[in-house]
């Protein structure tokens, strides 16, 4: 029913005339760099699996719980940079430059405060953090090592994110890829030399791997610290914005980030309540779900920059009024979403032979990771078209609260209960365990494609100049 409504809409030519030519170029012009992006963010830590992984399993699986801690403050961060996206978007469209630099500032306080929580978690009771995921003494001791110098870097790394996310949604997307290539590139020399010793230095294991990725946060910061102050004309950094907030505007940022921040975290604390069940399986199914996750996030790299191009584009299109084209635009983007998510979930399908082959994997840890391999292949198509109508599409007209309410509903009230019980109360298998851990994007589906349909997510957030502070 969903489908062939979906399909009468979209093929009603009389609504509207666009040039699709110069929508496809617009999008194409945010779309790569911002894959780029994500393909860099993910090859920093595909950096610390492989390597990592030669080192062996129990370092492989501290590391990857222990950065499940930067996964939620990330997520945080994330709520909060794309609830602001819902504004600056907007107000991008309106050419209201002052009013954006005035959110940015909101957002950097609330990413650095919350910043602060999680490095001060990391550095007083990282014990405490691990044996969330954990109850192996020899993972906890790894990741406890990991934890102490990554967690440094956590304040660093939340000014970065946010500048450049905010920077994202005023169509200033070069400058992220240039930030996290040299990041790449120092995480990838420092890691070699000091997780294996090359070089005459001491063979550090884990700790090579955290100073590494504390390096690449540094330069980050020190790179966007030069573009906001030398390059950056257009939209700038004012430090009196993190102190003088406007009332008014700050209260449209809660109304529609508060949502947004809870929807990831609570889809965040549910990934990570995932990984948490999965940890209480044994390492090998811990190995297998960090190689599983890293190939996930590989095969999403466009998937994502579609739904990031995707609140950008139509932020701006509601900003400017044209709310018609906005629901043109919004068909074109899913149908986008179906075939970068096809063809990633195609991706992670050839990619088994080859992750089991160069993997110093147990025999079993191999067995779990080709059956992971394969639900992460469905699980891909289906989170490509709820990323991008969630954190695309209704994101950027206001709907912020619907996200919330699904990723609540699905995760925590399906897939992880059932997925929970399965575990520890019918003591089922690790494969049958994972896939109903990895349900709830499949049941979300059909409830994001009939919100999508009823175009209530259409809505201009902005103010006139006259009602905010000067």
């Amino acid at each position: 029913m969903f489908i062939k409504s979906f399909r009468r809409r979209t093929t009603d030519k009389n609504t509207i005339n666009v040039d699709w030519g110069r929508f496809y170029r617009q999008v194409l012009m945010l779309v790569v760099p911002m894959a780029i992006q994500n393909l860099i963010n993910v090859g920093v830590t595909a950096a610390d699996v492989l390597m990592l992984g030669w080192v062996g399993e129990k370092v492989l699986s501290g590391a990857s719980l222990a950065g499940q801690v930067q996964f939620i403050m990330t997520l945080i961060l994330y709520g909060v940079t794309s609830g602001a996206t819902v504004l600056t978007a907007q107000y991008w469209g309106k050419k209201d430059t002052r009013t954006i630099e005035k959110i940015l500032g909101i957002g950097l306080t609330i990413g650095a405060v919350s910043a602060v929580v999680f490095t001060l978690a990391a550095e007083l009771i990282p014990q405490y953090l691990m044996r969330i995921y954990t109850t192996d003494a020899e993972v906890i001791a790894e990741g406890v090592k990991y934890l102490r110098i990554v967690g440094i870097s956590y304040l660093f790394m939340a000014v970065t994110q946010i500048y450049l996310y905010i920077m994202r949604s005023i169509e200033r997307v070069v400058v992220a890829t240039v930030v996290y290539s040299v990041s790449l590139v120092n995480n990838i020399v420092i890691n070699a030399i000091l997780i294996f010793g090359l070089l005459g230095f001491p063979k550090m294991g884990i700790m090579g791997a955290a100073i590494g990725t504390l390096s690449s946060r540094v330069i980050e910061l020190c790179i966007v610290i030069w573009y906001a102050k030398v390059k950056n004309k257009t939209v700038r950094f004012h430090l009196r914005d993190m102190w003088h907030i406007d009332k008014v505007l700050l209260k449209d940022f809660f109304v529609y980030a508060t949502p947004v921040i809870l929807n990831e975290l609570m889809w965040g604390l549910g990934s990570s309540a995932n990984t948490a069940v999965i940890g209480h399986l044994g390492s090998a199914a811990v190995a297998a779900n960090s190689v599983a996750q890293v190939a996930r996030q590989l095969a999403t790299v466009v998937v994502f920059g579609v739904s990031n191009a995707t609140a950008i584009y139509l932020g701006k299109t509601i900003g400017e009024k044209k709310y018609e084209l906005a629901k043109a635009y919004g068909r074109r983007f899913v149908w986008l979403s179906v075939v970068t998510g096809a063809l990633g979930g195609c991706v992670i399908l050839l990619a088994i032979p080859v992750a089991t082959h160069f993997m110093v994997l147990s025999p079993q840890a191999q067995g779990y990771l080709a059956f992971m391999f394969f639900v992460m292949s469905y699980f891909t198509l289906a989170q490509s078209v709820n990323t991008t109508l969630v954190v695309g599409v209704f994101r950027s007209g206001g709907d912020t609260k619907f996200g919330l309410a699904l990723d609540v509903s699905t995760m925590w009230g399906c897939s992880i209960l059932l997925g929970a019980a399965a575990a520890f109360i019918f003591h089922a298998g690790v494969p049958v365990v994972y896939m109903i851990l990895m349900s709830d994007e499949v049941i979300k589906l059909p409830i994001t494609i009939k919100r999508f349909l009823s175009y209530k997510w259409i809505k201009d957030v902005t103010r006139e100049k006259s009602e905010l502070a000067i």
